[in-house]
């Protein structure tokens, strides 16, 4: 199964998530005070049967992911997201 993991910084260092299958929430969380933390934590939560998920931060979906690439890459996979988003942010601003 594929889920969707949704972070959002909700103020500054502080994040919240939400996974969710075919817009039904499965589990959140806030209060988290990084993107990466807010991550793990996604993650950790995940169901056995879950091989990948497509992750969005701010609104943006940066990618779908199996789970071992996002486990051996946290750092870049956290920093695509930001970047994608970042980029998305300023062309709409054009």
């Amino acid at each position: 199964m594929i889920v969707r993991l949704d972070i959002d910084q909700t103020e500054p260092s502080v994040f919240a998530y939400r996974v969710s299958v075919e817009a039904e929430t499965l589990y959140d969380d806030e209060g988290l005070e990084s993107l990466e933390e807010a991550l793990i934590a996604a993650i950790e939560g995940l169901a056995p049967d879950v091989v990948g998920l497509e992750f969005a931060y701010g609104g943006v979906v940066s990618g779908t992911y199996p789970l071992d690439v996002i486990a051996a890459n946290l750092a870049q996979v956290a920093t695509h997201a930001v970047n994608t988003t970042a980029a998305i942010y300023e062309a709409r601003s054009r």
